[in-house]
């Protein structure tokens, strides 16, 4: 089917090439966080190469092969995986390039997801001991107070508009249990020394949301406020720049 595709966009391209005309496939609009990354497309290729999908993403997508993977070293170094982690909860999973790689390392007993692209979180499920939560991109509602050891996300607020973010962080706050964990990158003003701005403004992405940047005193403030401490923070790169990676540990009662 493919190739009758082809042979027919290249004889009406040749009709239309004397008045400057050419059909081509459309590909992913990586400026537009709304549209999430092809899964048919994504799962295809990945097999094509014989790599997991979150090491396609890193290695072909992003062009930055074991950035997931330094991003989990990142987090052990801060401390999130010394205690066992037994419920966890991922806003956003996508692809699960993160998922896969944080379950090997728990005591795993509960693992829910809250993710708005239909296709990717079918996927999930049916790859990983998950349970998938409803959600309105806004909250964790089905998630009980105080229930979480760990909630991370990774590369969501850097992408997705401020209040989003807000609503989240504030969910955060409910869910994590007494010495449990929050774990998120968002790009801050440690992300933009340099020549970054520049190399943002030339990327050629024209994106209302992406990327998202969030001062790193009001990040800090807000957990602290909400009796969080600071376990660390680390900048990992983020195509074509880098974003922030912070781990607050709620503090015991």
């Amino acid at each position: 089917m493919s190739s009758l595709l082809q042979i027919g966009r290249s004889i009406v391209n040749k009709s239309l090439a004397p008045i400057g005309i050419e059909i081509r496939r459309k590909g992913h609009d990586w400026s537009d966080t709304a549209n999430f990354i092809p899964f048919e497309q994504t799962i295809a290729a990945a097999r094509a190469e014989k790599l997991s999908v979150g090491d396609y993403v890193d290695a072909q997508m992003n062009g930055v092969p074991g950035s997931s993977q330094r991003t989990i070293d990142q987090m052990q170094s801060m401390g999130v995986f010394v205690d066992p982690l037994k419920r966890i909860v991922e806003i956003g999973p996508g692809t699960g390039r993160y998922l896969e790689k944080t379950i090997k390392l728990c005591c795993l007993e509960n693992y829910e997801l809250y993710e708005t692209s239909g296709p990717w979180a079918d996927y999930l499920v049916s790859e990983y001991p998950v349970n998938l939560q409803p959600t309105d991109g806004y909250s964790m509602a089905s998630t009980a107070d105080q229930s979480a050891d760990l909630v991370h996300a990774h590369k969501v607020f850097s992408t997705v508009p401020f209040l989003v973010t807000c609503c989240y962080w504030h969910e955060m706050v409910r869910v994590i249990r007494s010495g449990g964990w929050a774990v998120f990158d968002i790009m801050t003003e440690n992300c933009l020394r340099d020549d970054a701005m520049g190399i943002w403004a030339k990327s050629g992405i024209r994106n209302g949301s992406f990327p998202s940047v969030v001062p790193r005193s009001v990040v800090i403030e807000f957990f602290t406020r909400h009796q969080f401490t600071l376990g660390g923070s680390a900048i990992l790169p983020m195509p074509p720049g880098t974003t922030e990676l912070f781990a607050f540990r709620k503090q015991r009662h």
